[in-house]
């Protein structure tokens, strides 16, 4: 495993600076009314996100979930876009149909669009993974999923198949401790998903999902041994969901303690302090900070300002109906 140079790390802690950015004022704005349907927080998984996306390599596709808003953003999707589509403009990345961060998705920038079902993005990205399989491509398919989604049918079919034919897909289970409200321990018996992974023969890893560089190490060795042959890998990221599942969800069922004790454990506070005690100045993480929120004020701006979309152009781009 090797270290990271200082402006790599840097970079994670900028990505991450900027997803709770983003996430701080989408959250803020919402609860103003100023939001378009609803939306979902990724606060505490800013460093699955992030890590993960990092250790892409640029002809690797990726096919985020709803809480995963750091890899849109390091795979090249701009704030300016995805505000954008939050507010239902027509510059959003669905072109106003879908006010919201399902649908995400622009192949240019390798990124697999989120299939609002969950788990469903599983078999579109183990496709892709096999499509580079067959045409001898050094290339991988990252997908995620929740503690939820790894109870779906869907998800064994996959992670089979993958097995089967040792694609180069690695999937990362965002174990955040509550699929909707339900916990962890009323839908399965077992602490760790990973184990799971023995049972289709595959490697399962858990990882700390609120420290980003060991996310992007474990995340890079498993694209490494997916591009070289090695077969699908399942990395299973702890972490915690710090708001309700979307933003009309005050998730009172959560124990207060039990959010206390995350809170933490904060990923960038975590981050921001291990930088610190390896001797990165305070003014300098500090700048990362403030350009974050600066590219943040500056999405908004532009959202608000961008035209809502053309009734007359409704069915531009819908394939099927």
């Amino acid at each position: 495993m090797s270290e990271l140079r200082t402006a790599q790390r840097l970079q994670l802690y900028y990505w991450m600076s900027l997803t709770r950015a983003f996430d701080d004022r989408m959250v803020a704005m919402w609860k103003q009314g100023r939001g378009v349907g609803g939306t979902f927080s990724q606060r505490g998984h800013e460093a699955v996100s992030v890590g993960a996306a990092t250790a892409l390599a640029d002809d690797d596709v990726v096919a985020p979930l709803h809480r995963d808003l750091g890899s849109y953003l390091v795979r090249g999707l701009s704030p300016e876009r995805v505000f954008s589509n939050l507010l239902g403009k027509a510059d959003g990345v669905t072109r106003g149909r879908d006010a919201n961060l399902h649908g995400m998705g622009d192949l240019s920038l390798g990124i697999i669009g989120f299939v609002s079902h969950i788990g469903l993005s599983m078999p579109v990205a183990l496709g892709a993974a096999m499509a580079f399989q067959q045409r001898n491509e050094r290339r991988a398919a990252l997908t995620f999923i929740g503690d939820g989604g790894s109870s779906t049918g869907v998800w064994h079919e996959t992670l089979n198949m993958a097995a089967v034919v040792a694609a180069p897909l690695v999937v990362i289970v965002e174990n955040n401790q509550y699929a909707y409200s339900t916990p962890l321990n009323e839908q399965m018996a077992i602490t760790d998903i990973a184990d799971r992974a023995a049972g289709y023969g595959m490697p399962g890893i858990v990882v700390d999902g609120n420290d980003v560089e060991a996310v992007h190490h474990v995340t890079s060795a498993a694209l490494d041994r997916a591009r070289g042959g090695g077969g699908p890998t399942l990395i299973e990221a702890k972490t915690m969901r710090m708001l309700g599942h979307a933003i009309h969800d005050g998730a009172e069922y959560v124990p207060a303690e039990l959010l206390e004790r995350w809170k933490k454990r904060d990923p960038l506070a975590v981050y921001r302090a291990r930088l610190t005690a390896d001797g990165v100045g305070d003014d300098e993480l500090r700048w990362h900070d403030d350009r974050a929120k600066s590219v943040v004020d500056a999405a908004v701006k532009h959202a608000e300002a961008a035209p809502l979309p053309d009734p007359s152009k409704l069915l531009d781009g819908v394939y099927a109906q």
